[in-house]
């Protein structure tokens, strides 16, 4: 089975890892943080407007295979602080209304920098 590394132009390229990888009809994506194509800090202190970023790039992500937000089958949101939750359920219901993924929770003391707030990987599956 062939791999595929991709790195949408959407999305900052990084010398250190693949956006996306894709095998067969799964694909996974690395990590994404509240960071614009430029790689320039989107919603600094702002939870809602990165949450909404992350969802954003995951899209990108996935519209460089031919996919959708639909096509996710596992979600792993980490947040720095649990107080976000709610917000986090307000801005999935917005990007995910219908088609609910697996998901993990987790929260941990801090991300990659200190001003993000939140951060989601993903697997999809290929129609």
């Amino acid at each position: 089975m062939s791999i595929e590394r991709l790195s949408p132009v959407e999305l900052r390229p990084s010398p250190l890892y693949s956006h996306v990888v894709r095998t067969g009809n799964l694909v996974f994506i690395a990590g994404q943080v509240a960071q614009d194509a430029a790689g320039q800090m989107v919603g600094a202190g702002d939870f809602q407007t990165q949450a909404a970023q992350v969802f954003e790039n995951l899209s990108h992500a996935l519209a460089c295979v031919g996919a959708s937000l639909r096509h996710l089958v596992k979600i792993t949101i980490y947040i720095t602080d649990p107080r976000f939750r709610d917000s986090l359920r307000e801005i999935n219901q917005r990007y995910l209304p219908t088609d609910q993924p697996t998901s993990t929770l987790l929260v941990v003391a801090g991300l990659a920098r200190p001003e993000y707030l939140i951060e989601i990987d993903a697997v999809a599956a290929l129609d």
